[in-house]
């Protein structure tokens, strides 16, 4: 008979540039090797995974990352005495540095058990240690360099090329070709994101991506690798398909290697015209895109919850190519009484 896990998981906010959440609870829902009951973990009112009954048995909203990790823990201490949850899934960049400060303590005080990358790999593969991190592995990586000012911009860029890069420290990049286009990058970016920002080389090519799950011993679980075929305004792929690349797959299993990366990460790629592989960015969860793995016979959504729960782990060596994702949005129709029950009591 197949275990029942509750299972909790962030990032349910289904928008135009969505988080991972919804995806990673589909992939849940399709799992062969145990049963689910799904807790909804929300920030705001108005995420559209809150309302998604078909996905979502119960859904409370927890403190920005913001507010630190005592008030976290409380309030998981508090959602853990109505629902016995087993494992959870963090989705947000934002919030990972909290959840893997509070890992062991979730996991030996509430039995809330993850699987994330200990804290310096988590701080390793930052935007701002990219580089460093290339240098380290082998790996190429665009040149960069930190600025905390409008006027910083300026003074780094004598020595930089246009285009550039500019990027928030958790999200967001956009591509300058002026001066004052890079600042004014700087000041959206800087003022959501908040310091430093990021001013990297641009490499002109294919931008590749890969989803996949390390062990924590050094072994590849399983990677799928992607190519967008649609993005939208917002830099976010709205459909893509799989492919075969052999040489991606390597990079990836040989940073798997060295690192001893635990859990699942996207790395971002850029292929160059010379067949030259360039790591962009390292993104310590899973993506938005990450259901596709799914569709194409790597269900590693269920992987991860495997390997914390200690059970068996299957170890993909092969996926289909061609699977494609495409992306929509649709209405759905709520009663006002739901969303004044999560704005008020913090729980629907």
């Amino acid at each position: 008979m197949k275990p029942c896990y509750t299972i909790a998981v962030t990032g349910i906010n289904a928008i135009d540039s969505p988080g991972p959440g919804v995806p990673v609870i589909r992939s849940l829902k399709e799992a062969s090797s145990f049963d689910v009951r799904i807790i909804g973990l929300s920030y705001e009112a108005l995420e559209p995974g809150i309302y998604m009954r078909n996905l979502v048995d119960k859904v409370y909203q927890v403190p920005y990352p913001s507010a630190g990790t005592d008030m976290m823990f409380e309030r998981f201490r508090y959602i853990q005495s109505i629902e016995k949850i087993d494992f959870l899934f963090p989705n947000f960049d934002a919030e990972l540095f909290n959840f893997i400060k509070l890992e062991q303590k979730l996991r030996d005080e509430l039995g809330v058990r993850m699987v994330v990358p200990s804290l310096q790999q988590f701080e390793s593969r930052n935007k701002v240690n990219l580089f460093e991190y290339g240098k380290n592995h082998g790996v190429k990586v665009p040149a960069a360099t930190l600025v905390h000012s409008a006027r910083e911009v300026s003074a780094k860029l004598v020595d930089m090329n246009f285009p550039i890069v500019v990027k928030g420290k958790f999200y967001d990049a956009k591509i300058a070709y002026t001066n004052e286009q890079s600042i004014q990058h700087f000041d959206k970016i800087s003022a959501q994101w908040g310091l430093p920002v990021l001013l990297q080389e641009f490499i002109p090519g294919t931008e590749l991506n890969v989803c996949g799950v390390g062990d924590g011993a050094g072994k590849l679980v399983g990677a799928v690798p992607m190519r967008k075929l649609y993005i939208t305004d917002k830099g976010k792929a709205w459909a893509g398909v799989t492919i075969s690349d052999k040489k991606l797959i390597e990079l990836t299993r040989k940073l798997v290697k060295e690192t001893q990366w635990n859990g699942p990460f996207e790395l971002e790629v850029m292929k160059t015209v010379d067949d030259k592989y360039y790591l962009i960015e390292i993104n310590p969860r899973f993506p938005a895109w990450c259901y596709l793995t799914t569709g194409a016979g790597q269900n590693q959504v269920e992987s991860v919850v495997n390997i914390g729960m200690g059970n068996d782990v299957t170890y993909f060596r092969k996926y289909e190519t061609g699977k494609l994702f495409i992306r929509y949005a649709y209405d759905m129709i709520v009663n006002m009484n739901e969303f004044e029950q999560i704005s008020i009591n913090g729980e629907l």
